[in-house]
């Protein structure tokens, strides 16, 4: 094997392990995120996409000549041409067939486990992007159950208050009603009685008015007979004169 293909070869085993490792089920997303997010990614992330589409081309460039070669020692013609030109050229052609096979199957799982590779590392960032939302999104919803909560016990609280309130306004508006009730009884007896009362005083100005007219009426017929006697009195001491 060349050394170009002991690089290829060495490369699918490095592929093949970086993918086992990023399967392990107990190593996290959130793990990987947090490798991915060193700051000597960042610095390499320039480079590293330069660098993929330069193993890719690389890569196609191998596969197709692993392509070419495997047609080229495939073909019966020219296994047929080297046998009638020297002896052993068929165990030869067979051995370039397999050795194109071999490099044809190495460069092609190269290039399939180096997009897998480029994917799963996309998916794993996008996979811990999305636990880290999930995260958020529970914590914003806890706290707004949270708030929920408070707010329903406060607008409870609050419906408690106002019904106590609007018990006691009831209680106070029920003691004033009595209490106007017991007023306007009151007021009503004490007019009544001062009613009677004036009733009672007009009859007796009443009874004094009649009596007063009666005592003048008596009063004027006493002077009357007075002035007669006295008229009486002096005609008869003419008389006896």
């Amino acid at each position: 094997m060349t050394l170009q293909w002991v690089a290829v070869a060495t490369f699918l085993y490095a592929e093949i392990g970086l993918i086992l490792i990023f399967c392990l089920p107990f190593i996290p997303p959130q793990r990987w995120q947090k490798i991915f997010s060193f700051n000597v990614w960042g610095k390499i992330a320039t480079f590293w996409n330069k660098a993929f589409l330069t193993i890719i081309i690389l890569l196609i460039v191998l596969f197709l000549d692993a392509v070419r070669e495997v047609r080229k020692y495939s073909s019966i013609p020219a296994i047929e041409k080297g046998l009638t030109t020297r002896p052993g050229a068929y165990e030869h052609a067979q051995m370039k067939l397999f050795r194109s096979q071999r490099n044809l199957y190495i460069s092609g799982f190269s290039l399939f486990f180096w997009l897998v590779l480029r994917r799963l590392v996309t998916l794993i960032t996008q996979l811990a992007k999305e636990l880290s939302n999930k995260g958020v999104l529970k914590t914003q919803a806890e706290n707004t159950n949270e708030a929920a909560k408070k707010f329903m016990e406060e607008n409870e609280r609050l419906k408690q208050l106002l019904k106590s309130y609007v018990k006691e306004e009831e209680h106070i508006l029920e003691t004033e009603n009595k209490k106007l009730v017991e007023d306007q009884e009151k007021l009503k007896t004490e007019l009544k009685k001062t009613s009677e009362a004036l009733s009672k005083a007009q009859k007796d100005v009443m009874t004094m008015r009649m009596q007063s007219e009666r005592l003048s009426k008596e009063y004027d017929r006493l002077l009357k007979e007075h002035s007669e006697l006295q008229n009486r009195s002096e005609r008869d001491n003419k008389k006896g004169l």
